[in-house]
Order: structure tokens, then sequence, then C-alpha cells
């Protein structure tokens, strides 16, 4: 079980950059591209990183940081904090309401626990392989296993890995799904399979940014998480068992 003051520093961190970055945003921010057209960053997400490595600076000295915009240290305890400060900043920019802050702790190759906001709903999820996922303090029921048919999978397939081996790749999980959503969030969308509103994320080379807050949350409801390379990439499959299973297969040309 996770420390009690991690959980709730963790909480406290993605509470305070969600509610920053929609003041921000509230007010006008900047917006600079960063790969591509659609990978943007503003001064929001900065700022949002700034305020939670200013805090672990003071509260966790010895552990090290490893953020979205930039933010790295090893820190000496073995210990790291993941941050992405605004997930689905494409949809922050937009003016829809489908993004969050998120981190993650991990010790060493652990996972610890996972933390995400969302402001526009004020609810904090909190979760990690021994932490038991809550939605605003109140527990996620455990996940109800399902098979893939049943399943809607989501995921963030840009356009152009839509052919070639990769989009065929990704095409044989889809076609043996019951539906797919690209809502543009991973870690919102993470949240939502933990609350089995949607079922399996299913996206390939996710940073950890993007992949461990929500990861804890699904580990937290009783879900599963694999990884699996297929079409030269490496896949991330995490969500209802059974689903999972077949996914990874279907990935795998079985």
């Amino acid at each position: 079980m996770p420390d009690r003051s991690d959980v709730a520093l963790a909480g406290e961190l993605v509470r305070e950059a969600g509610r920053l970055a929609a003041s921000m945003r509230a007010k006008g921010v900047a917006v600079s591209s960063k790969t591509s057209i659609s990978d943007v960053v503003t001064e929001a997400d900065h700022a949002a990183e700034a305020l939670i490595v200013d805090r672990l600076a003071t509260e966790r000295p010895d552990d090290g940081v490893l953020g979205e915009e930039g933010a790295a240290s090893e820190g000496t305890s073995g210990r790291r904090w993941i941050i992405d400060p605004v997930d689905g900043t494409y949809n922050f920019v937009s003016g829809l309401t489908w993004w969050c802050s998120a981190l993650a702790l991990v010790d060493g190759d652990e996972l610890v626990l996972g933390a995400i906001y969302h402001p526009y709903e004020d609810v904090l999820y909190l979760g990690g392989p021994d932490l038991p996922s809550t939605r605003n303090g109140e527990p996620i029921p455990p996940i109800a296993d399902r098979p893939l048919s049943t399943s809607c999978v989501t995921t963030y397939l840009h356009p152009p890995w839509y052919g070639g081996e990769v989009g065929v790749a990704h095409q044989r999980v889809v076609t043996r799904a019951a539906t797919q959503r690209m809502l543009g969030s991973g870690s919102m969308d993470m949240a939502a399979v933990a609350q089995g509103q949607l079922h399996l994320f299913c996206q390939h080379t996710v940073p950890l940014w993007d992949r461990l807050p929500g990861e804890a949350l699904i580990l937290g409801a009783g879900g599963v998480a694999r990884q699996v390379e297929a079409a030269g990439k490496l896949w991330s499959v995490i969500g209802a068992p059974t689903a999972v299973a077949e996914a990874l297969a279907a990935l795998e040309d079985r």
C-alpha cells in the first residue's frame, strides 16, 4: 500500500495544476506547436508543470521527476514522479472539456500510484496496483471482465499511422471490437476504462506520462496492463483482462 502522505500529495498536486491551467485557459493562453499541428503546448502546460515540480522540490527533495514539458531529474531516492501537467492539450486549446492534469509515482521500475484531476467535473481520481481506485474519495467498482467483441476500444492513432503495417495491426484489433473512440486524452480515456465507461486502451509508442497515471487507475480497479511488439512498435494494451488478451492476440496476428 502506498504511503498515505504520497497519495494525499499526488491528489493535491494534480488538483492545483489542473485548476491553474483552467484559470489560465479562461483568460486566454498562447499556443505553439511541437512535433505537428495537433501536438501543441501552451504557457499553461509549462506553468502547471512548474507548479508541480516546485512543490515536489520542497515536499520530496530526494525524488526524481520527469515531465512532458521538459522537467527531468534523477533524484537520490530511486523514486520518480512522472508528470503530465495538461493531458489533452489540443482539446484544452480548442475549448473541449476532455483534458486533465495527471501524474504517477514510480519506485525503481515499480508503479506505485497514479492521480488524475478533471477540472471540468472537479473530479479527482487516485489508484494504483496496491491502492484501490477512487473517484473523489469514493471506491470505483471493480472492472467487469468482458471479451473484445463487446468492448469499446480507445486510442490516439494519428492519421499518418492509418496506413501501412501499424494501421493494419490496429485494424486487426478494432475489427474484433464492438466500437472505437478517439477522444484525445490518454489519462482521461483510461479513467473512463477504470470506471467501465470504455473498456480497452490500445495504442503504440505511449510516453510514460501518457500511460502510467491511467494505468495505475485501471490496475487499482482490477484491470490488467500488457505490452507487446507488433508492426515494429511497442503497444500498450490496458483494460478488462479478456479484452486485453484478445487484443494482444490480434496484434500478434493470432
